[in-house]
This record gives C-alpha cells, sequence and structure tokens, in this order.
C-alpha cells in the first residue's frame, strides 16, 4: 500500500513538471513565435528612436552681401529642481544674466520643488521650463557655469560621502539642462527694411511630418523659396539602454542634413534704404492712407528696391493684415493719366496717329455716349500727339483711342501685360481687371484710354514704364539673383527674361521724345526734374472708385519715370493713395520721385547727361559702412 502511494505521488509529481514544462513550451512559443512581431515593435518602441537631425535654414542676401534673414540655433533650457538642494537662490543669480531672464521669477521657478498629482499626493517636481530659444553660445555659457559651480561648504571636506559625490555630480551635470532637441529662430537684422519682399516664418503645422515645428514660409521670398531655404532634415535611428543613454554600436541610421540654400536678391539694401526713407517722409507730409515705391532697372528687370509703407517688423510680426499687405502687387487701382503711355504708344505701333498729329481737345469738355470728358489741367485747344501727354489730356488720349479702336486697345493691353500676372517671385501677386470687349460699356473706349474703367497693379504699370524705356521689351521682374550654398558656391544663377517686344524700337523712342516734355515747363512734372539727367515720366492722378460710383476727394496720384531717358539705367515709380496735402501727382509723387532719384543716381555713379559732368559724385548724406556687412542700415540727417 505504502508503495503505491509512493507510485502515485512520483506519477503526480512528474505530471505536474511535464505540466510546468508544456505551459512554459507553450509560452516561450507564443512569445518567440506568434507574437514575435508585436512584442519586437512594442520593444523596439520602448528602446529605438528616430532623432531628427534638423537643416539650417539658408540666408536672405541683398546682391552686395547684406545679410537680410538669417537663423541661428537655439536650445530651450529647463531645470531638475531635485538635483539642486538649497541652491536655488545661488544658482539663479549665477545663471539668470546670461540667459536674460528674471533672477527673482527664476529663483521662483527653482524653489518649486514639489508638486501635487491629481490624486493629492506630494511627488518632488522634476522638470521646470527656465528660457526657451536660447542662443547655443549663451547655453554653452551655462554649461561652462554649472560644470563648474563653486559648492564651498562640500569643497572644503578632505573626503566626500557616496551621496555627497552624486549630489554634486546631478547639480553640475543634470540639474540645468536641454529640453528637446535643437531648435532655430529667424532673425531680421536690418528690421523693417523691405520686409514685404522679404516676408516672414511660422511654424510647420503637419503632425505627420518630419518637420513637424519647423520653420516654413509665410510670406513674400521665405514662402516663394521655401524648398531652397529650408533644406532636408536628416535623422538617425537610435538605441537607448534602461538609463536612456544612447548605445552608439547599435546606430542604425545616420543620415545627414542638407542645409538650406542661400538667396541673393536683386535688392540692394542701400537704394532700399533711400527709397523707403523718402516714402516714409512723403507718407508723413501727404497724410495718405499708404504709399508705395518700386526701382528696377528697365534693360534686365531687376528690382532694386520695392517698398510700401506702412509697413512692419519681420521680426515681430503684426496680426494687423493691413500691415503686411505688399500693396505694390497685390492691391490694383485705375491708374489714371500713366495709362496713356499704353494708348499712345498703341496708336504710334499701328500708324493710326503720328507724333506731331493734331488733335482738338475741345477746349476741356467732351461729349461721347452721354457722358461729358473733362480735362484735369484745364481746357486746351488744338495739341500735337506729343502734348496730349506733355499736358495730360484726357480728351486727346480718349480722341487717339477712337482712332485706335476696341479690338487693337484690347489687344495692347494684353501685351503690355495687363490682365495677367508679371511672373515676380512673390506670393499673392494680383492679376489686375481687364473686362473682355463684350463686356465694355458705351463710353469704355474713352475711359480706359485716359486710365479709367481698367486696374492695374503698381508693379504692372512699372513694367510697361520701363517696356519704352527698353526699346519696346517687356521684361520679367528679376528679384532673385542666385542660388549659393553657405560657402559662397553658386547653385543656380537666375537670367533676365524677356517677355515680348510690345512696340517696335523707333515708336519705343517716340514715346521716349514725348515723356521727356512731361518734367519740361508746361508739363504737368516739373518737380521731377533733375538737374544732371533728362528725366522721361508720366504722371497719373485718378479718382478712386466705389459704391455707387467715384469717390469725392479720394484719389490715387502718380509718377512714373526713368533717366537718363535715352540710355536709362534705373525706372522709378511712386503711388500714393488718398493723400491729403494736394492729390496730383505732378504734385506730390514727382518731388518724392526726385529726392529718391538723385540719390539713387549718386549711390549708383550713373553718369550725368545734361550739365555740367559731376567730377566727385557727393554721398556724404549716406552711412554705406553697413551695405556689405550686417547690421542696420542708417541715413544721416544733414
Amino acid at each position: 500500500m505504502e508503495k503505491k502511494l509512493q507510485h502515485y505521488r512520483f506519477v503526480l509529481l512528474g505530471g505536474l513538471l511535464v505540466g510546468a514544462f508544456a505551459l512554459l513550451a507553450f509560452r516561450l512559443v507564443d512569445l518567440q513565435v506568434w507574437r514575435h512581431e508585436e512584442l519586437l515593435d512594442l520593444a523596439q518602441h520602448n528602446t529605438v528612436r528616430r532623432v531628427r537631425n534638423p537643416a539650417r535654414r539658408g540666408d536672405i542676401l541683398d546682391i552686395n552681401g547684406t545679410l537680410l534673414a538669417s537663423s541661428i540655433k537655439v536650445k530651450n533650457i529647463c531645470a531638475d529642481p531635485s538635483l539642486l538642494g538649497n541652491l536655488q537662490a545661488a544658482v539663479a543669480r549665477a545663471i539668470a544674466p546670461v540667459l536674460g531672464v528674471d533672477e527673482n521669477r527664476l529663483c521662483e521657478k527653482l524653489l518649486a520643488t514639489n508638486r501635487t498629482t491629481r490624486d493629492g499626493k506630494v511627488v518632488p517636481r522634476l522638470y521646470v521650463p527656465v528660457a526657451q530659444q536660447v542662443p547655443v553660445e549663451k547655453w554653452e555659457q551655462v554649461k561652462e557655469i554649472m560644470a563648474n559651480f563653486p559648492v564651498p561648504e562640500l569643497e572644503r571636506k578632505p573626503h566626500l560621502t557616496r551621496a555627497e559625490k552624486l549630489f554634486l555630480q546631478g547639480l553640475r551635470r543634470r540639474a540645468i539642462a536641454v529640453d528637446g532637441p535643437d531648435d532655430q529662430v529667424r532673425q531680421y537684422p536690418q528690421g523693417t527694411l523691405a520686409a514685404h519682399v522679404l516676408g516672414f516664418v511660422g511654424r510647420n503645422p503637419d503632425t505627420n511630418s518630419i518637420d513637424f515645428g519647423q520653420l516654413i514660409g509665410v510670406e513674400g521670398i521665405e514662402r516663394t523659396f521655401n524648398k531652397k531655404l529650408a533644406g532636408a532634415s536628416g535623422w538617425r535611428v537610435i538605441e537607448r539602454d534602461c538609463r536612456g543613454n544612447e548605445m552608439v554600436a547599435w546606430r542604425d541610421q545616420d543620415v545627414p542634413a542638407r542645409d538650406g540654400f542661400n538667396v541673393v536678391l536683386t535688392i540692394d539694401a542701400v537704394v532700399q534704404t533711400l527709397l523707403e526713407n523718402a516714402l516714409r517722409e512723403g507718407l508723413s507730409s501727404s497724410s495718405a492712407a499708404n504709399i508705395t515705391g518700386i526701382i528696377l532697372r528697365p534693360r534686365t528687370g531687376e528690382i532694386l528696391a520695392m517698398a510700401s509703407l506702412p509697413d512692419f517688423d519681420p521680426n515681430r510680426v503684426p496680426h494687423n493684415a493691413e500691415l503686411r499687405r505688399n500693396r505694390a502687387i497685390s492691391d490694383f487701382y485705375e491708374p489714371g493719366s500713366t495709362f496713356k503711355i499704353v494708348t499712345v504708344a498703341a496708336a504710334l505701333q499701328e500708324g493710326v496717329v503720328a507724333l506731331n498729329d493734331r488733335v482738338d481737345c475741345e477746349n476741356g469738355a467732351f461729349k461721347f455716349g452721354g457722358r461729358t470728358l473733362h480735362d484735369a489741367h484745364g481746357g486746351h485747344g488744338i495739341l500735337s500727339v506729343k502734348n496730349i501727354i506733355t499736358k495730360s489730356s484726357n480728351i486727346g488720349a480718349a480722341k487717339i483711342g477712337l482712332k485706335l479702336g476696341e479690338r487693337r486697345l484690347f489687344d495692347y493691353l494684353g501685351e503690355f501685360g495687363f490682365g495677367l500676372p508679371t511672373g515676380i517671385a512673390l506670393p499673392a501677386e494680383a492679376r489686375g481687371l481687364v473686362h473682355p470687349i463684350k463686356e465694355w460699356s458705351k463710353v469704355s473706349i474713352v475711359q480706359i484710354p485716359m486710365g479709367h474703367g481698367v486696374a492695374v497693379t503698381r508693379l504692372q504699370m512699372t513694367m510697361a514704364m520701363a517696356a519704352l524705356a527698353n526699346e519696346g521689351w517687356l521684361m520679367r521682374p528679376m528679384l532673385v539673383n542666385r542660388l549659393q550654398d553657405n560657402s559662397g558656391r553658386l547653385i543656380t544663377r537666375f537670367e533676365p527674361q524677356r517677355v515680348r517686344q510690345v512696340v517696335s524700337a523707333d515708336t519705343a523712342r517716340e514715346m521716349v521724345e514725348a515723356l521727356k516734355t512731361v518734367v519740361l515747363p508746361g508739363g504737368t512734372a516739373v518737380q521731377a526734374a533733375l538737374t544732371n539727367y533728362t528725366v522721361a515720366g508720366k504722371t497719373g492722378t485718378a479718382q478712386k472708385p466705389g459704391p455707387g460710383g467715384y469717390q469725392a476727394g479720394k484719389y490715387i496720384a502718380s509718377f512714373i519715370g526713368f533717366f537718363p531717358a535715352d540710355n536709362p539705367e534705373v525706372c522709378i515709380s511712386i503711388v500714393l493713395d488718398e493723400p491729403k496735402n494736394g492729390y496730383y501727382g505732378g504734385v506730390v509723387a514727382a518731388p518724392i520721385f526726385k529726392q529718391v532719384g538723385s540719390a539713387v543716381a549718386g549711390y549708383l555713379h550713373i553718369p550725368p547727361d545734361v550739365g555740367p559732368v559731376a567730377t566727385n559724385t557727393t554721398l556724404s548724406h549716406l552711412n554705406l559702412g553697413s551695405a556689405r556687412t550686417p547690421g542696420r542700415l542708417t541715413l544721416n540727417d544733414n
């Protein structure tokens, strides 16, 4: 009986052992075979990390290398109060000046050593944000301070306990640390200079992108050339041990980042400064709602300066969208008399009129289609086609438009680029407004020739004038000269592009002869004349349309001109919206053209073509030192 009982016990024990091993084998098969992929993914999730290696966003430079936009690497700094002991005040005193934060507020943060959880438990506070977007060089200073942080009561001891050694190690190595990966911030060293051209950046909102949270262009060149500026982020796949340290031997991938390219503009920072300062004075003296200016080279279409005031500082982007509008390309308006250059040039090209043909301007009142047209500067009798430009006769332009006819007039609107984008390398460019012929009213054929019933952008109108200065060739506006890498190696160079020849060289020369008379005595823009240069240009004064018709007392005043007239180097456009102290283009815009033109001619060393040849171009009123080095461009007051 006893043997039989022992036999049962042995069988039972053997069965239990076999069962246990069977269960263990089943569990091993379950973990190692059936759930292998699931558990491998879980393990990798806990230990393997894909760390992004962000690319540095490229710089934006002017044509001379002046830094207009740049990115600096920054770090977010945090603290572990549990590692500070009773040294919170001393640490705050040491690092607050370097980080540029308030010492007392930092001390309060560091003294908050405990926190209360949702279930009411009090636990040590292991994380406190200290400072955001700290430049790398300042973080290195903080690291140096903390690595050598003095603790006299411990340093005087001949022997330290293990706890004291760990405290010193934690204080000096981990108490103040970097929070998360490196970041970068965008800086605009010249402040508001060329703000509407440069634009600004935001943060990538796409949570599924590897570049989530990284800088992304929102407006201006920052947006148009975002991919070139942004570069390509790299990454590395790492594995960490239980303490969170990377096991370098197990590093799987290590793809370096490719920094963004630098964009070199055609903008000249000195010319941009001259333009903005003159516009700012003009805005103040005229009390206009806004003012814009464009300076470009007619032969190439290179834009040397483009400005719209009021402006903004891209370092502190305002919420007011109106301040951020680049009105030179995004707003369109009825141009008024500057548009007469299109009507007369088209008529000359088609042989409808000759420059010396005489037109009856009806002494200032002309009835057509149930409307009466008037001349803005008093009545005129018989005027030559040239003098219609000189005197800016609305009636004369209307009669030339009638001779040209609807179809040919409409065709030349398209030839000069109206109703079409210019193709400038900026976002949000308006097309303007050119109605098809079938939508014209009875009086459109006489309104459009004098600049009403059609809407254009400031840039479109400037390019049309520049085409006449360039022997009839319409150019594509050019804002970017080249792309280069950080070492200055050329990546891409952009060349001037001809769009089309809108009128022949002979017609363009005839128009230049007519436009020269506008700034002479008897013309509408005598205040635009330059002492040593022959100027060709045209004034514009247009009443602003609104609900129910044109608005009383609200005008767009403009002057667009170029010089030297027979060998043009620059074309300058000045447009004021709702000036209060005078509203004729020859009164409020022409003087600004003269101020800008005189300064730009001196800076660019444009040879005079009339009067005594200047032997010493005076630039004493300019501080040009910053034109080729970073820093705010300034003008002296004298």
